[in-house]
């Protein structure tokens, strides 16, 4: 293992805690130490819940390593099943208590639970992360609550338009969501909304807000609907084997893609394709104009976005569809693309590829921090690790993907999917670019006669004079006025007064541009002719 200030993902029994978390009816055994039970408040600080999660742990203490801790597994698994009454028990280990090798699911099966289901969860701590431990526990549930309900071998698959011999509308389940992930209730409620909207019903919505008894009803539905891979793929690739379940695999994230979504969801359950749906003379349909996006993107206001450098970094399914979003909906330059998401490295190394780009795929924040400022960005799409990275190298950011800070869970409704998850996705991107032409132009004008100390606002004698905040120059610039490695090269007053004046989201590309200039001009001292020299020569 490698020690690191930040980490993208938690182990896996963090994982195994989302889904118990975002479910009802199921509690889960962790066999832990005392210390492990910050994980906590994961849950009740950032996703700002008014009850901890349903987990019980062991909490050993040192000293009880020189005693039987197996007892105290068996003792803490019988007292949980009695005071919460769950319908389902989840049972395993955290990394630190893997060592011991007491395994508390084998402790667990040999007990009486009074015919609760349990499922063992056996997650290697020490070559897995959080999202595979949340994938994994989501699956072994739906097999293990499942499999007195799997076909006969030989069975034929069912029909996905079966829904029209039952006289009934076809339904669908929603899978993937969960808690820690990216705004996952809010998209739940627009797609519920959306697809009702074209006389398709949801079934069932899981992790989130099931019961047990739910994830038994999900072979009742006519298909499938893997909203998030990191976390439903290995359950859906499952269902299709045994139940013959097709799934959709386009995620509905953007103004394309939830018009794909639609037409192969519609493809799927053999329904008639809407007309708002088909495609019109200008090549757009009808549906793509309940969103804001599109008519932006198209407008003369927009142009000062087009082209606009931007540096992507996230799980695989947000930064997969936000590399789609910026190249082909806002008109964005995609200057880097890469994920943590190991399990769909693949998936991400594709879509960087059809930019004509080399996939980043690591869990190194510091790494992401080098590969961001080597881009050159003027935006950043990321976590909120590239959020911090973004602020010390003074460009803006958004985050599109967990892990996810407080505010990145909002009280209001705020989805990434569906028509209007592209409305919010729209604001989200383009605020912080607007608010730093704000910025650049307040600095560009500040030594104008309206922005001198003591010029009264257009209230006269009502307002005392203030002064107008300018912007310190020192925050937004990632280098330093000090001379380059080595002390070869030093700016002049007038070149760093001509440097102030561009845009500080290029500003670090600029400098970093002039001194390679200088370098190989042999100069000493980077002056304003120094530097617009340097422009003209990069401008060719």
């Amino acid at each position: 293992m490698e020690l690191t200030l930040w980490t993208y993902e938690g182990p896996p029994h963090v994982g195994a805690m989302r889904i118990a978390a975002s479910m009802e009816g199921v509690h889960y055994v962790l066999h832990a130490p005392q210390g492990d039970t910050y994980a906590d408040l994961l849950f009740t600080m950032i996703e700002r819940r008014d009850r901890r999660p349903p987990v019980t742990y062991t909490t050993f203490q040192a000293r009880d390593l020189g005693g039987d801790t197996a007892e105290l597994v068996k003792r803490s698994i019988a007292e949980a099943v009695e005071r919460f009454k769950p319908e389902a028990l989840l049972v395993g280990e955290s990394c630190t208590a893997e060592l011991i090798q007491d395994q508390p699911g084998a402790l667990a099966a040999g007990m009486d639970l009074g015919g609760i289901p349990m499922v063992s969860l056996e997650l290697p701590a020490y070559s897995k992360k959080e999202n595979w431990g949340a994938a994994e526990t989501f699956y072994q549930l739906v097999r293990g609550l499942l499999k007195p309900l799997l076909p006969p071998p030989g069975s034929p698959k069912p029909d996905p338009a079966r829904w029209r011999a039952e006289g009934r509308r076809p339904r669908v389940n929603l899978l993937g969501p969960s808690l820690l992930g990216f705004r996952c209730r809010d998209d739940v409620r627009e797609l519920s909304t959306l697809l009702g909207g074209y006389s398709i019903d949801v079934a069932v919505v899981a992790p989130l807000g099931a019961r047990p008894a739910d994830l038994m009803r999900i072979p009742d539905a006519d298909a499938n609907v893997n909203l998030y891979p990191e976390l439903a793929g290995p359950a859906c690739s499952w269902l299709e084997r045994q139940f013959g379940m097709a799934s959709v695999g386009t995620v509905p994230i953007g103004i394309g893609a939830t018009v794909a979504f639609l037409r192969e969801l519609h493809s799927l359950l053999q329904l008639e394709l809407p007309a708002e749906l088909q495609p019109g003379a200008d090549g757009v349909c009808e549906a793509e104009r309940r969103s804001r996006l599109p008519w932006y993107s198209r407008s003369v206001d927009s142009t000062y976005l087009t082209g606009k450098r931007v540096f992507i970094f996230g799980d695989a399914t947000h930064a997969i569809a936000a590399a789609r979003i910026a190249s082909r909906e806002l008109g964005f330059a995609v200057v880097g693309l890469g994920s943590y998401s190991r399990e769909q490295a693949r998936e991400v190394r594709a879509a960087a590829a059809e930019l004509g780009l080399e996939a980043l795929i690591t869990d190194d924040y510091l790494a992401v921090e080098a590969a961001m400022a080597a881009a050159a960005p003027e935006l950043v799409l990321g976590t909120q690790m590239e959020r911090h990275s973004a602020k010390r190298l003074g460009l803006p950011c958004a985050v599109i993907s967990a892990p996810l800070h407080v505010q990145d869970v909002p009280a209001r409704f705020s989805p990434q999917m569906g028509f209007e998850g592209a409305n919010v996705i729209f604001d989200s991107w383009v605020h912080p670019l607007m608010m730093g032409l704000e910025e650049h132009l307040i600095g560009m004008f500040r030594h104008d006669f309206e922005f001198v100390e003591g010029h009264r606002s257009h209230l006269g004698e009502g307002a005392p004079p203030q002064a107008m905040p300018t912007v310190d120059d020192s925050i937004t610039t990632t280098e330093t006025s000090a001379a380059a490695p080595g002390g070869e090269l030093r700016w002049s007053a007038d070149g760093e007064a001509e440097l102030a004046r561009i845009p500080f989201f290029v500003r670090g590309k600029v400098r970093r541009n002039t001194e390679a200039f200088a370098k190989e001009r042999g100069l000493a001292v980077i002056d304003g002719e120094a530097l617009y020299e340097a422009k003209a020569h990069f401008s060719r």
